[in-house]
Parts: C-alpha cells; sequence; structure tokens
C-alpha cells in the first residue's frame, strides 16, 4: 500500500444513518418508505433494512450530506448519523450467520489537481 492509499483511507470518509420509525399506520409507513427513497436519491445505499450507507471523497463532502439527511428528518422517530473514515470501515467484519462476508466494495475516487 502506497502512502497516497493510505492518506486516502483516512481522508475519504462514510456517512452511516440508523433509523427507526414508527410503521404502525399507513401515514407512517408512507414517510419512512419517503425518508429511503430520499436517502437513496441523495446516492445512499441500503446496508440493512434501518442503516444505509455513502461514501464521500472528503470529510466536507461528508458534511454536505449530514447536512441534507439532517434537512429530511421525519417528524417522528429515531435517526443517527455517522461519520467514520474509510480505513475504519474497513476494519468492519461482516459475517452472514457464522459465514464471513465480503466487504462492500470502496469507490475508486479520481482526483484532479
Amino acid at each position: 500500500m502506497s502512502s497516497f492509499d493510505a492518506l486516502n483511507q483516512y481522508r475519504c470518509m462514510w456517512v452511516l444513518v440508523f433509523f427507526d420509525l414508527p410503521t404502525e399506520t399507513q401515514k407512517q409507513r408512507k414517510v419512512a418508505a419517503g425518508f429511503r427513497k430520499e436517502l437513496v436519491k441523495d446516492g445512499f445505499s441500503m446496508f440493512q433494512f434501518s442503516i444505509y450507507m455513502r461514501n464521500c471523497p472528503s470529510r466536507e463532502n461528508a458534511e454536505v450530506h449530514t447536512k441534507r439527511v439532517k434537512g429530511m428528518l421525519p417528524e417522528y422517530g429515531h435517526v443517527g448519523i455517522l461519520q467514520i473514515t474509510d480505513k475504519q470501515f474497513g476494519m468492519m467484519e461482516l459475517f452472514f450467520a457464522k459465514k464471513e462476508i465480503e466487504k462492500p466494495a470502496t469507490v475508486q475516487q479520481l482526483e484532479l489537481f
């Protein structure tokens, strides 16, 4: 691994959105589905049913997407937003039952100087 790759592992960020929204009524289900659709529209991918994630090329870009999520928060429910470095994300261990699975592919970002 070159020093450029190591630097990018700390520069690139992941934004994770965790949420638990009420879905007891038709209106609540519609609001929850709308929140998910807005996350996808902003480039987030589903990690688990109530966890969405997005890769960002920099901390500044992660802040932009965090601000967008804050702007689309539903009236009810719990939402958490977490920013972690690509290096931290790469240390995650993923399992399906007891079988370890492959991590999602890291987005390659082209930088122009």
